[in-house]
């Protein structure tokens, strides 16, 4: 989803970072071989990821909704020397393909995969973390926020993504909506609780920047 005028978004995706070559590698497969492609975060997007994760160079990182991994590999490029990264997904069938890349990159020994139920695997990991990303199935923001927020370290930073949801965070809510109605509940969260500190940027679908105090 784009917010911005056709002609001023093209504008700025050229005078933004290119992807890397690997990364347009694994997004031209996800076009070619994997259902629901437009998931892909994409290169600007990915540019935006990795430049926040460079700035904040986390040691542990954790991503909710791997998808093919390119967002994990763009996030995983802020890490620090002895970082590591840990995705969950709940689709199995792209395991591989995830891994495919993973192995391909220069941090595959820095990238921990997980597949299943992030609810149930998220208390099982025994790290404190940097930088979170969230990007998984909307109506269970709020149960992964109230999962992460008492393992993130002070000054930790939790990004959120398809906030806006296709503008519907700002139509007539029709009650049979889940989604945006966990969305509007979750970004209301994001912006009045005290533990945190929070931006909304209208970068693609919408993207939270939460800094943990």
């Amino acid at each position: 989803m784009h917010f911005l005028p056709e002609k001023i978004d093209n504008y700025i995706v050229k005078h933004s970072q290119e992807e890397p070559v690997l990364l347009k590698e694994l997004s031209k497969e996800t076009w070619q071989k994997v259902l629901n492609p437009r998931m892909l975060s994409g290169a600007f997007q990915g540019r935006v990821l990795s430049m926040i994760a460079k700035l904040i160079n986390p040691n542990s990182i954790l991503e909710i909704g791997t998808y093919t991994g390119y967002s994990a590999l763009c996030l995983a490029e802020g890490l620090g020397e002895n970082g590591m990264l840990y995705t969950i997904d709940k689709n199995e069938e792209l395991e591989d393909l995830q891994k495919k890349y993973f192995d391909k990159s220069e941090f595959s020994n820095q990238i921990k995969q997980y597949i299943g139920n992030a609810i149930e695997i998220i208390p099982t990991i025994e790290e404190k973390f940097d930088l979170v990303f969230i990007d998984a199935d909307k109506s269970n923001y709020l149960n992964y926020f109230n999962l992460i927020i008492d393992k993130m370290n002070s000054g930790g930073v939790i990004l959120s993504d398809n906030v806006l949801w296709s503008g519907k965070v700002v139509e007539e809510l029709d009650k049979k909506d889940k989604d945006t109605k966990v969305l509007l509940e979750y970004n209301s969260l994001l912006n009045n609780d005290e533990r945190v500190e929070t931006v909304l940027l209208p970068i693609r679908d919408g993207l939270t920047i939460t800094r943990v105090k």
